[in-house]
C-alpha cells in the first residue's frame, strides 16, 4: 500500500463519538450538575420576579392576617385566628358574599353567551367581516379606568346617552348608579361590555382551529347551520369555553376597579363585592389584619370554585 493511500485510510476512518452513557461516573455528575445549574440560571430573573411580587405578599398576608395592626400598618399584637372569627361572624362579610355571587351570575355567562354569538357569526368569511371582528375586541384595548369612565358618562341621570334614548321612545329615565335596584345590573352591564373584547377573541381563535372539513361534512349530511353549531361545532369548542369560563369566574371575584370609580360600593352596599369590602377594611378603616385575612378567604373561595369546575365539568370537555 503507498503512502497516499495510508493518508487515505486514516482520514477517511470514523470517529468515534463518545456519548454521556460511555462517560466515567465523576464526568456524568459534573455534567449533570452543570446543566441543572445553567438551568437555575435562566430561572432565576423569573423567580426573582415571583418571589419579589407573589410569594412575599403571599407570606406577608398570612403573618398579618393572625395579627392586629396600628393605622401605619405596623404589628401590635398576636390576635391568633380572631380576625377569621371576625369575619365569618360578621353580616357584612356575607352580604359582600352574596352581591359577589349576584354579581358573578350577572356577568359570566352574559359575557361568555354574548361573545360566543358573536364569534359564531363573524366566522364566516364574508365581505366586511374584519371590520365587524375588529369592533367586537376594541374593548380589550381600553382600561378599567377608561371604560368606567366612559360607562359614568352613559349612566349620567341628566346628560347620559342611555336615559336620552329611555325619553326617546317614552320611559321614564333610571337612576342606575343612585338607586340600588339598578347599580349592580348596571356595574354588571358595564363589566359584561369590557369583558366582552376578550372572550371574543378567545373564542373566535378556537373557532378559526376548527377543520373546514367538518362543516363540509355537516353540510353534506343535511345537518343545518344551528344543528350542526349546537351538536358538533360547540363539544369541539368545549376546551376553549371550559377556559375562558375559569378566568371569567376568576376575574368576577376580583372585580374591583369599576366598582369604585363607579359606585364605591353604594347605595346602601348594594355593589360592595368581596373585594371592595377588603379593600375598606384594609385601606379606609386601616384594619390590615382583618383585611388579610378577606383576602386569604378569599383566595380559598377562588380555589374552591376553580376545583369544582375542573372536578364536575371538565368531564363534559372534549379534548382533541
Amino acid at each position: 500500500m503507498s503512502t497516499l493511500d495510508q493518508d487515505l485510510t486514516i482520514t477517511n476512518a470514523p470517529k468515534k463519538i463518545t456519548t454521556r452513557a460511555e462517560l466515567p461516573p465523576r464526568s456524568m455528575f459534573i455534567s449533570k450538575w452543570s446543566e441543572t445549574l445553567l438551568g437555575y440560571i435562566f430561572l432565576f430573573p423569573s423567580l426573582l420576579l415571583f418571589g419579589v411580587f407573589l410569594f412575599y405578599p403571599l407570606i406577608q398576608t398570612f403573618y398579618l392576617s393572625m395579627h392586629e395592626t396600628d393605622p401605619r400598618g405596623r404589628v401590635a399584637s398576636f390576635v391568633g385566628l380572631d380576625n377569621f372569627t371576625a369575619i365569618f361572624t360578621s353580616e357584612k362579610f356575607y352580604k359582600s358574599l352574596e352581591v359577589t355571587g349576584l354579581f358573578t351570575i350577572l356577568t359570566v355567562p352574559t359575557s361568555i353567551a354574548l361573545a360566543l354569538l358573536l364569534a359564531a357569526l363573524t366566522h364566516n368569511q364574508l365581505k366586511g367581516m374584519r371590520f365587524f371582528q375588529f369592533i367586537f375586541s376594541l374593548p380589550v384595548v381600553l382600561s378599567v379606568g377608561t371604560s368606567s369612565v366612559i360607562w359614568m358618562m352613559l349612566f349620567h341621570p341628566s346628560v347620559g346617552m342611555l336615559n336620552y334614548l329611555l325619553q326617546l321612545v317614552g320611559l321614564e329615565p333610571v337612576a342606575w348608579l343612585t338607586d340600588p335596584r339598578w347599580a349592580l345590573l348596571s356595574v354588571s352591564l358595564m363589566t359584561v361590555w369590557m369583558n366582552l373584547g376578550f372572550n371574543y377573541i378567545v373564542l373566535f381563535s378556537g373557532l378559526q382551529g376548527i377543520p373546514d372539513e367538518i362543516y363540509d361534512s355537516a353540510k353534506i349530511d343535511g345537518s343545518g347551520p344551528i344543528r350542526t353549531f349546537v351538536q358538533i361545532i360547540l363539544p369541539l369548542l368545549s376546551p376553549t369555553v371550559f377556559f375562558v369560563t375559569i378566568v371569567s369566574i376568576i376575574g368576577a371575584f376580583q372585580s374591583f376597579g369599576q366598582i369604585h370609580i363607579l359606585t364605591k360600593g353604594g347605595p346602601v352596599n348594594s355593589t360592595d363585592v368581596l373585594v371592595y369590602n377588603l379593600y375598606q377594611d384594609a385601606f379606609i378603616n386601616f384594619r390590615f389584619g382583618t383585611g388579610s385575612a378577606q383576602a386569604l378567604v378569599l383566595f380559598t373561595i377562588i380555589l374552591i370554585f376553580t376545583f369544582v369546575q375542573f372536578k364536575v365539568f371538565e368531564r363534559n370537555v372534549h379534548y382533541q
